[in-house]
């Protein structure tokens, strides 16, 4: 999946995957566990996370909504590209909305300050998602007072630009850097990753 060249084969290729996505990323091979690392850091960030409405950006079969939802939250959105992951997502029966779209580009129909957390993990990847416009624009639609948490592959958080737009939202006063830790992501495979945490100032 790292080698990805564009959109559509990116959607193409998820729409391949979606059907057995969480047994080839949870089995021992993988131990996928990132999505428990941004939900217990949402958790701890939030002031109540039972009363927080929030978008899994990038949701795909809606393992990591599932994880928000465990640690409390009650109402949680979903986009993703792929139309074959948000059909898995939906069969979960835990999100109040879920839609289309590409994380590359604007989020659409979402206007400023719409939730309260936006979370994103697994997307800010290798042939995936970059940092801009994402990054903004999960700020854009955060409240004041809200957070954003995604994770970023270790091994692309300075390379790809990601860490020099966080400190650039930093710099222009629209964040505070709670926490970008290094984690283990897939942790059968020894790929780690930041739990970027930003709070909006």
């Amino acid at each position: 999946m790292y080698n990805i060249k564009n959109v559509n084969d990116c959607r193409d290729a998820y729409d391949s995957w979606a059907t057995t996505f969480d047994e080839d990323v949870l089995g021992p091979s993988q131990d996928y566990v990132a999505h428990t690392y941004v939900a217990e850091a949402v958790k701890g960030t939030i002031a109540d996370i039972t009363t927080a409405e929030v978008l899994d950006a990038g949701c795909g079969t809606g393992l990591s909504g599932a994880a928000v939802v465990e640690a409390g939250a009650r109402t949680v959105d979903g986009v993703d590209l792929s139309p074959g992951m948000l059909k898995v997502a939906a069969k979960r029966g835990i999100y109040r909305r879920l839609g289309t779209a590409d994380l590359s580009k604007a989020i659409p129909d979402t206007r400023d300050a719409s939730y309260d957390v936006v979370v994103c993990v697994g997307t800010l990847t290798h042939g995936h998602v970059g940092p801009v416009p994402a990054l903004r624009e999960f700020v854009r639609i955060v409240k004041s007072g809200g957070c954003v948490a995604a994770t970023i592959i270790d091994d692309i958080w300075a390379s790809g630009g990601y860490e020099a737009e966080v400190n650039k939202l930093k710099g222009q006063g629209l964040v505070e850097i709670v926490s970008s830790d290094s984690k283990d992501y897939r942790k059968a495979a020894g790929v780690s990753a930041r739990i970027l945490v930003l709070r909006k100032t």
